[in-house]
């Protein structure tokens, strides 16, 4: 692997940490839908708005989400939406896996 390979695998996973959590896909699947302010999230999510920030942080610097300031609120979009294809990639692995679960449970049911 040279290091041009390593630098672009490395910043792949620096995506994918980002996005390693259930609030952080819960806010992406939020956005999906339209951009929403902090104070939203936050009712969405839950918690408080330091812990909602902190997630919003992460997603910016992965270059998930892209930031709106407009008066005392701010807002936030999905900087490229195309990210949501690759929950259905997601999506497919886990059924492929509740397949095979299933699969290998009725074999070992069988007499």
């Amino acid at each position: 692997m040279n290091n041009h390979h390593r630098q672009q695998l490395e910043a792949r996973a620096r995506v994918l940490k980002a996005m390693a959590h259930p609030t952080r896909l819960f806010i992406i699947e939020e956005l999906e839908k339209e951009e929403r302010s902090v104070n939203d999230l936050t009712a969405m999510v839950g918690a408080d708005v330091s812990t909602v920030s902190k997630h919003l942080a992460q997603l910016k610097q992965a270059g998930l989400v892209r930031d709106d300031k407009r008066g005392n609120q701010v807002f936030y979009r999905l900087a490229v939406p195309c990210i949501l294809n690759f929950f259905g990639c997601v999506e497919a692995v886990l059924t492929e896996q509740l397949q095979q679960q299933s699969a290998a449970a009725t074999l070992r049911v069988r007499p």
